[in-house]
C-alpha cells in the first residue's frame, strides 16, 4: 500500500538530498511560496505547466442533471462548476507504470 508524503516529509526529503545550505523552513517557506503560485495563477485562469510532471488548468465543468442516491426516482440539479484538472506529464506517467 502506499504511504502518504507529507508537505514537511517532502521539505525534510529535499534538504537531506540537496546540501545547499538552506534550512527546513526556507525550503518550506519556498515550497509554500510555490503552492500560493500555482494556487494565485490557477484562481486567475492560467494554466500552469511544470514540464515532465504535468499541467495544471481551470476547466468549466457544465451544468447537468444526478440523481439522489437516497431517492433515485428524484433528479438533482447540479450547477456549472470550475474544477482543477491535472494532466500527467510524460516522467510522472512513466515514474507510475513501474509501480506494481
Amino acid at each position: 500500500m502506499a504511504r502518504t508524503i507529507t508537505k514537511r516529509e517532502l521539505v525534510n526529503k529535499i534538504c537531506a538530498e540537496m546540501d545547499n545550505g538552506l534550512t527546513q523552513n526556507e525550503v518550506l517557506d519556498i515550497v509554500q511560496k510555490m503552492i500560493e503560485l500555482v494556487t494565485a495563477s490557477l484562481g486567475n485562469g492560467d494554466r500552469v505547466v511544470l514540464r515532465n510532471f504535468g499541467t495544471f488548468a481551470v476547466k468549466e465543468v457544465k451544468a447537468k442533471i444526478g440523481r439522489n442516491p437516497k431517492d433515485p426516482a428524484k433528479n438533482v440539479p447540479i450547477p456549472a462548476r470550475s474544477v482543477v484538472k491535472f494532466k500527467v506529464g510524460k516522467s510522472l506517467k512513466e515514474a507510475a507504470a513501474k509501480i506494481k
